[in-house]
């Protein structure tokens, strides 16, 4: 049920692990499973069973680490954003999270850095 967003292709990660919770999120919160997965063409997963085997996120988000951020070149665009590996997490997970938030008028779901990733040790 719980899982560390950890990945092994990154050598170090620079801030905590991410512990997710499937059954929270789908259980309590309502969420589908196409809600966060999707196919190569980014077509919502959403018959997705408890026990189904998915690829994982670096297999098509297959740059490391999240998009550059130049403040004097032109940014890059949505696609080519999403072709890092930390930059697609975000932002499906933020996303979400802030349209929540606006929906239900709360901060109850992180949309920053240290509400979900803890504190390294």
């Amino acid at each position: 049920d719980v899982i560390a967003m950890k990945n092994s292709a990154y050598p170090e990660h620079k801030k905590g692990i991410v512990l997710f919770t499937h059954k929270k999120h789908i259980e309590n919160y309502e969420i589908s499973c196409g809600q966060c997965h999707h196919d190569k063409d980014g077509k919502s997963l959403n018959d997705l069973k408890e026990n189904d085997k998915v690829d994982p996120c670096i297999l098509c988000h297959s740059k490391l680490g999240r998009a550059p951020r130049p403040k004097d070149k032109k940014r890059l665009s949505q696609k080519e954003e999403l072709e890092y590996h930390a930059e697609a997490i975000h932002q499906n997970c933020i996303k979400c999270h802030k349209e929540h938030n606006k929906q239900n008028n709360t901060k109850a779901a992180p949309s920053t850095c240290s509400k979900c990733h803890p504190k390294r040790s």
